[in-house]
């Protein structure tokens, strides 16, 4: 029988099988969500992604570092990603921007994993990056080392992008507001917007914060 294509399919991978009941209930109490397997270890998430071809897998950083390369990628000849969200045991520097390295679409703690699950899973099935409010500052934090490595000069040659929407676009990466561009460049915050709408567009995100994820990922900073 062919899947309900409302339904979102997931694999939760983690060690302990307290935490994956724990899951599985929490999104299954929702008519929108089915889990449709459970991993231990990693080779089974890698079996299990072929096997089952999930919209979503919910997966542990400590089982994530020993995936072998290109787990998350999903069965060739896919159309779709597998998009992935990862547990961390602490919202921390090192843990966040690892996972990110990974691949991650979204990041929750374990402690709110099972409160936080359904919104966050709705948000990456709809293309967003989900990051939640205690991991944008360790984001903006790192933009903003990268920015200062640089003295806050990024690449003129990538994706592109004129000098004016890359120096934008570092700013906007350090957290700066519209109106904040728009008085440090004297231009209006009008003009400002276009320019973000015409840099979305080239770089294919579709938020502030993707936007300053790809310019760390995309080392747009020199």
């Amino acid at each position: 029988m062919p899947s309900d294509p409302e339904v979102i399919q997931l694999i939760i991978a983690d060690e302990h099988s307290g935490f994956r009941q724990q899951i599985r209930r929490s999104l299954e109490s929702g008519r929108r969500f089915r889990v449709v397997g459970e991993a231990s270890d990693a080779g089974g998430i890698a079996r299990l992604i072929r096997l089952l071809k999930p919209d979503v897998v919910l997966l542990d950083l400590a089982l994530l570092r020993r995936c072998e390369p290109g787990t998350l990628d999903g069965p060739v000849g896919r159309t779709c990603v597998v998009r992935s969200v990862v547990v961390v045991t602490a919202v921390e520097k090192e843990q966040v921007m690892e996972a990110f390295r990974f691949g991650a679409h979204g990041i929750v703690s374990r402690t709110s994993a099972a409160r936080e699950l359904p919104r966050i899973v709705r948000s990456v099935m709809a293309g967003d990056y989900w990051l939640g409010r205690e991991t944008v500052p360790i984001l903006v934090d790192v933009v903003r080392e990268f920015l200062s490595r640089g003295n806050g000069i990024v690449s003129i040659t990538d994706h592109g992008l004129t000098p004016r929407e890359l120096a934008i676009t570092a700013k906007i990466a350090c957290g700066r507001s519209n109106k904040e561009v728009g008085q440090e460049f004297r231009i209006s915050e009008r003009t400002v917007k276009q320019h973000l709408t015409n840099v979305f567009a080239k770089v294919g995100v579709s938020s502030r914060l993707e936007l300053a994820m790809f310019a760390v990922n995309h080392h747009l900073v020199s």
